[in-house]
């Protein structure tokens, strides 16, 4: 029975250190072997060979530096095999010499530098863009490819195959574990930033699993978005990216109730805003600003934010202000997801018929088919009309399509209050 359980405490251990640490220990693999995949796979043999020996010998110190010694033991030991002692092997031979592993120092400021060389790496202009975001959200953003497929509405398995592809590709072409030139940053960073956003999302409303938010994600998105600014001060995107990051951030702990339970925006207690991060966002818009190249889709959408974090009650909210804010994003960035956030703030300014038809429009174009968000908002819309019957179906059908399960209780409790309603 003890035996069991020092098993699943090195099991529970194992899983929380690769889901915080994992993008940095296979960034630092990648800077030491020179192979994305290969890195991986080191990675992997490190994982199991701590499941065999955290049970017995506990939990290192720093079980982060320490899956990374292992993984970087094995790689001595294939180059060994190989016969291909080289000047790296030697390097790191020393270094693994000097100093114990589970010892080692864990420099956050070495492995954020790795980090957003895997970045660069994972968005290559010799892989497609669709291959740079499923590859980035799976390494960096620590996702599952089942859950990058819920963010896209695609087959997992058409996500599996970009990735294997992704790889194969950046090991063909020989792409070195760098930050590019600043002359090629602009091929790069388009992508770059959109993987931030899609991982700080992950982070905002995860699409699967047993918790409503996953901060460890948003908190690495926005480290990583902070650092590729100052990289690139005359990049508004970048600012304004930051800026959304910062507002959103700022609500994190109002989100949810201390047992995890979601509180969405109109019951959050705004007294637990933070208002540092809100002063960062509100700088880092005037910076995307500054530069005088109008805003795009990130300082768009920070501006909306930046309503929210100014209104000092729900009912204070300019929600007009956020119609046209919504009106000019879907002039710079169309998109259906786009139109439901638009139609969503047409009933909060305008009421739930005008925003209802929107809502219809999109129903019938099919472009969100599966799209969980449609029919909770379309119920929340009908439910005002008092179309309680048609309202309840359409709560139960997106708590069906929704893969949180935290999100999945707040739709049916939704629908359980309709029940009696006449």
């Amino acid at each position: 029975m003890g035996e069991n359980a020092d098993a699943e405490r090195a099991r529970r251990a194992v899983e929380a250190v690769w889901r915080i640490e994992s993008a940095r220990i296979v960034a630092a693999l990648t800077r030491i072997v020179g192979d994305l995949d290969l890195a991986e796979d080191l990675a992997g043999q490190a994982l199991l060979e701590a499941l065999e020996q955290w049970p017995a010998g506990g939990v290192p110190r720093n079980p982060a530096a320490w899956l990374t010694a292992v993984a970087k033991r094995r790689a001595i030991d294939g180059w060994r095999r190989r016969d291909l002692l080289d000047e790296r092997y030697a390097a790191i031979a020393r270094d693994l010499d000097a100093s114990r592993f589970d010892d080692e120092a864990w420099d956050p400021d070495r492995i954020d530098d790795d980090v957003l060389r895997l970045m660069f790496i994972a968005c290559h202009p010799v892989l497609g863009r669709k291959a740079q975001v499923a590859l980035t959200l799976r390494v960096v953003g620590g996702l599952t490819t089942e859950e990058i497929a819920r963010a896209f509405m695609i087959p997992t398995a058409t996500v599996q195959q970009r990735i294997v592809r992704a790889k194969k590709t950046l090991t063909a072409a020989k792409v070195p574990f760098e930050v590019p030139p600043r002359a090629e940053f602009a091929n790069r960073l388009g992508a770059v930033l959109n993987v931030l956003y899609l991982v700080f999302n992950e982070g905002y409303a995860a699409t699967s699993g047993s918790e409503w938010m996953r901060t460890d994600l948003g908190a690495e998105a926005l480290r990583l978005a902070r650092i590729l600014a100052e990289l690139v001060p005359q990049e508004p995107e970048a600012h304004g990216l930051v800026a959304l990051m910062e507002l959103t951030a700022a609500r994190f702990g109002a989100r949810t109730t201390p047992t995890g339970e979601p509180i969405l925006l109109a019951d959050q207690d705004r007294t637990r805003w933070d208002r540092a991060q809100i002063t960062r966002g509100v700088a880092a818009l005037a910076r995307a600003d500054a530069v005088g190249r109008g805003r795009g889709p990130y300082a768009l959408q920070a501006a909306i934010a930046e309503c929210h974090a100014r209104a000092a009650t729900f009912e204070d909210t300019d929600w007009e202000t956020i119609v046209l804010l919504y009106e000019a994003l879907g002039q710079v960035a169309p998109s259906p997801v786009v139109e439901l956030n638009r139609a969503a703030a047409v009933s909060m300014a305008y009421g739930p018929a005008p925003a209802l038809e929107y809502v219809d429009k999109l129903v019938a174009d099919g472009e969100l088919a599966g799209y969980h968000l449609l029919p909770s908002v379309r119920g929340e819309l009908l439910r005002q009309l008092g179309r309680i019957d048609e309202a309840r179906a359409e709560l139960l059908e997106a708590a069906r399509l929704t893969g949180n399960e935290r999100e999945r209780a707040v739709l049916l409790a939704k629908a359980e209050e309709l029940r009696d309603r006449p």
